[in-house]
């Protein structure tokens, strides 16, 4: 699991006053997006009310930059869109790529051999992402549901070693083993340093390497400070998995949905209700439209 730091000071009233929120981030699924892989109403209007205010708001994700777009439109945002953990960081409108960060060559021929030994290949689905398109070795009921909800269409090429002349932006492992996800995560932490690969965790059976300059949190800060010039301390960031750890800790206000794991609750200031009670309308409406 990660590394946990101590969580920051609770909102209190008298500190949500001097709150100076200019920037809202958002994670997707399991954030505004639960269940039924739509934004309901009361979160999208919740938003609309945010930006009347003048806040500027964005979508972090773990998502492929496709997959991500359609709920980059549902909230109207206009900012570049933080994609595969912010290794793609993308404008829609002027299409410009700001950042990619992929994982190197060599590191993704090490872990394809890791992930496809004799013993796990029976119990994992691995995805290439290469230029924002999604690679597998073959047909399997993980990666077809992962296709409907994400809705992408993958492309299965059998051998994936023949995709190592290419860099991938993220490598995925999915299993319906949860044991099996958090076992492979310790395994790659003891044989990876933070420095060599960036591993986390977006759901329970979704295990996740990108390069090691990678997380939601620096991504958050490159388009802050980069981008519109602001700290964070502006920043206001809800997020539900270990995936979001980072952007919460770097959030001024960073906020946890009600069904986040315990030790993602532990870094928030604040803990909305679930995505099913639509947390990110609860915590927009305490922490913006207070006013």
């Amino acid at each position: 699991m990660p590394q946990i730091s101590t969580a920051k000071p609770a909102i209190d009233s008298k500190n949500l006053e001097s709150l100076d929120i200019r920037l809202l981030v958002l994670d997707i699924d399991g954030t505004i997006a639960g269940e039924s892989n739509e934004i309901s109403f009361p979160v999208k209007e919740a938003v609309r009310k945010a930006k009347a205010k003048g806040i500027e708001v964005a979508i972090a994700t773990g998502r492929m930059y496709r997959s991500a777009l359609r709920f980059h439109q549902g909230i109207g945002a206009t900012l570049p869109l933080l994609a595969y953990q912010g290794a793609w960081i993308q404008d829609p409108a002027s299409d410009k790529l700001h950042r990619h960060f992929p994982v190197a060559r060599h590191t993704a021929g090490e872990l394809l051999d890791y992930l496809e030994t004799e013993e796990l290949r029976s119990h994992l689905a691995v995805h290439f992402y290469i230029n924002d398109r999604l690679y597998v070795r073959e047909r399997n009921q993980q990666t077809e549901n992962y296709a409907q909800r994400s809705t992408i269409k993958p492309e299965f090429v059998g051998d994936l070693r023949k995709l190592l002349q290419h860099e991938p932006t993220k490598i995925l492992a999915l299993s319906q083993n949860p044991a099996l996800v958090d076992q492979l995560l310790r395994d790659l932490r003891h044989k990876y340093t933070p420095e060599e690969l960036y591993l986390t965790k977006s759901v329970p059976t979704f295990l996740e390497a990108t390069n090691p300059a990678v997380n939601k949190g620096a991504a958050v800060h490159f388009l802050a400070t980069e981008l519109l010039g602001i700290c964070r301390e502006n920043v206001m960031a809800i997020g539900d998995n270990f995936n979001d750890l980072e952007m919460l800790e770097y959030a001024g206000l960073g906020v946890a949905m009600g069904d986040a794991p315990t030790e993602i609750q532990a870094v928030a200031q604040w803990v909305a209700p679930s995505v099913a009670e639509d947390g990110v309308a609860a915590a927009i409406e305490k922490f913006i439209l207070r006013s």
